[in-house]
């Protein structure tokens, strides 16, 4: 008799709903576009479709130090979703694990579409082991939002990666975010390694972190933000995790302009911000001192790797013309690797962009 791992009894449980690929996505302009298919929609507004799975899946932290996720489109961040105030969104959800899920849409105001937001046994009921569940809404307001599971959120959100960026453009943009040349996203979150293998476990109190992230990889697996003195960047940053996270940024003053999506009357100069558990703060900062400058967390020990020091929740901002050949730079000789912060998908028209860098080993 074969051998029937927990994934063969969900999928077998799927029944037609195997062959779903883990990714599908389907968005169309405001120019050909689907009927309108909710009551809120405005006149002109584009549709965007989307297929997902939930998988579980094992990524890797840094250097052999890998963890068991519960990973929406089988990747650590989620897929990202990249839209236009007032859109349309569709998104059919499998779940392909062994426990209940949902996504909630955070900061979305889910106007005339309170079923949609995602919390079990308030709005909808947990989707079940190879159930779907398909969410429809309009995308409001503009700004930066996210998304997340809301069963256990102890542990599928705190130490499961089950998070992703939701970004929301805005009809009128104001004047500061038309200067942007550069937009990044940065998800900060915190692993406990005592649970990595245990499914179903953790994210309780007194568990002690010692893995702490940037879009689910720790220093040096993390990759340096490249700029040209005159750029002007926006750096989105997320609490994704359960702890707080004090980020600096050497060399430079920014200026924090967003506070969860909205954006600030008055812009305050820093160089350091605290972020909290569900916040986002959009920080624009003004490349005009070119070198190798360090961004890092402030709470120190979230700069280790287990009881390693000198990594966690650190990345440099590099500028062209300054050399990267020292032989004692960290990145000296190693391979850039591209839309680490989805920096490439966010200059693509609006849609839904899945991230094979992201991309965890599906777990039997």
């Amino acid at each position: 008799m074969p051998n029937i791992t927990r994934r063969d009894a969900v999928l077998t449980g799927l029944g037609a709903a195997v062959a779903v690929p883990a990714l599908t996505a389907a968005a169309t302009s405001s120019n050909a576009r689907e009927p309108a298919k909710h009551p809120k929609a405005k006149a002109g507004a584009a549709y965007h479709k989307f297929e997902m799975n939930i998988e579980e899946t094992r990524i890797t932290l840094v250097g052999k130090q890998t963890f068991q996720t519960f990973a929406f489109g089988g990747q650590v961040p989620a897929p990202l979703f990249h839209v236009r105030e007032g859109d349309e969104v569709e998104v059919v959800l499998n779940n392909l694990t062994t426990l209940p899920h949902t996504i909630h849409w955070h900061g979305l105001l889910q106007r005339g579409s309170w079923e949609m937001d995602g919390v079990p046994d308030m709005t909808q009921l947990g989707i079940q082991p190879g159930d779907s569940f398909t969410y429809k809404f309009v995308a409001e307001p503009a700004g930066t939002m996210w998304y997340h599971c809301h069963v256990n959120v102890n542990e599928h959100v705190a130490t499961r990666g089950m998070w992703g960026p939701f970004i929301i453009d805005p009809i009128k943009p104001t004047p500061i975010e038309r200067e942007v040349t550069g937009d990044y996203i940065l998800m900060f979150s915190e692993w406990a390694s005592a649970w990595a293998d245990k499914l179903g476990q953790g994210g309780m109190p007194g568990d002690v972190f010692d893995y702490f992230t940037i879009n689910g990889k720790s220093f040096p697996e993390t990759q340096p933000i490249r700029v040209k003195e005159g750029d002007v960047i926006r750096l989105r940053m997320f609490g994704a995790g359960g702890g707080f996270h004090s980020i600096h940024i050497h060399g430079h003053v920014f200026q924090i302009t967003f506070k969860d999506g909205h954006p600030l009357p008055a812009p305050i100069n820093a160089d350091t911000v605290l972020v909290g558990p569900g916040e986002r703060y959009d920080i624009i900062l003004r490349c005009d001192n070119p070198g190798r400058w360090m961004i890092h967390d402030h709470i120190d020990h979230h700069t280790m790797n287990g009881h390693t020091p000198h990594g966690g929740v650190m990345t440099l901002i590099e500028y062209e013309g300054i050399p990267r050949d020292q032989p004692w730079y960290h990145w000296a000789h190693k391979e850039f690797v591209p839309d680490f912060y989805y920096e490439q998908s966010l200059k693509k028209p609006h849609g839904i962009y899945p991230n094979p860098v992201f991309k965890g080993v599906p777990v039997s």
